[in-house]
């Protein structure tokens, strides 16, 4: 039987800063949480981090929602954590692997495992990473590590063999979620589900072709060949 979104095993996670786009997709039962981040909310327009994070959660009350801290100084990143995690019970609060000097957040979410606050760790490329931060939140809430596995075949490299080792390495913890971050296709979609990924981030772009999961490839070859004679037309093309 083909996989079609309503059989998905994997929850699916809207990527996004727009606030009309993200309570427009809210209203789509198969949304089951939400990710945001300082690179899509300038890209908004978003210049009051806080406003646009309390207005939006005044509307998503029942869903976990991440916001990302961006500080580069681990003290202040602290502080950040902190704070974002008052803002609500569904909220996460996403932390980079490392600052941008390359030092590791692992310390940090040591020291923050059994403060509460519920931590979705982002940027992760690599076993070695997974591996640390699933270690330094074993005894922590409900947390996510979130791989960037669109991004790891961008480099020409298969991330299937790190997305099920990660799923490994984190089985022990059951509170630890795997989220497949960046992706760059449906295909994707079918490929968390079927190797039992805990969330998929998925763009406005992704979730538009959505509805194409299993169709009839017969019925979509027909259609695209309508579309290309329709276009045809159309344009009063004549040789």
């Amino acid at each position: 039987m083909p996989i079609t979104a309503e059989t998905l095993r994997v929850k699916i996670f809207a990527d996004g800063a727009d606030r009309a786009g993200m309570l427009a997709i809210g209203a789509n039962p198969l949304i089951r949480g939400f990710t945001t981040n300082p690179t899509l909310m300038r890209r908004a327009g978003i210049t009051d981090y806080a406003a646009f994070a309390r207005d939006i959660l005044a509307e998503i009350r029942d869903r976990p929602i991440s916001f990302e801290v961006f500080s580069d100084e681990f003290d202040e990143m602290q502080a950040q954590a902190e704070k974002i995690s008052a803002w609500g019970d569904n909220v996460y609060v996403k932390v980079p692997i490392t600052n941008t000097r390359g030092e590791s957040i692992i310390p940090l979410l040591t020291r923050m495992a059994r403060s509460g606050v519920k931590f979705n760790v982002t940027a992760l490329f690599t076993e070695a990473q997974v591996r640390a931060a699933s270690d330094a939140l074993a005894d922590a809430p409900p947390c996510n590590i979130s791989v960037f596995a669109g991004r790891v075949a961008d480099a020409g490299v298969d991330p299937l063999p790190l997305m099920r080792r990660a799923l490994e390495i984190m089985a022990p913890r059951p509170q630890q979620e795997l989220i497949w971050a960046s992706p760059r296709e449906v295909f994707n979609i079918v490929q968390a589900h079927e190797i039992g990924c805990h969330i998929i981030t998925v763009t406005n772009d992704i979730l538009a072709k959505l509805p194409g999961l299993g169709k009839d490839l017969e019925q979509f070859s027909l259609e695209t060949v309508k579309m290309f004679r329709n276009d045809a037309v159309a344009a009063g093309f004549s040789l």
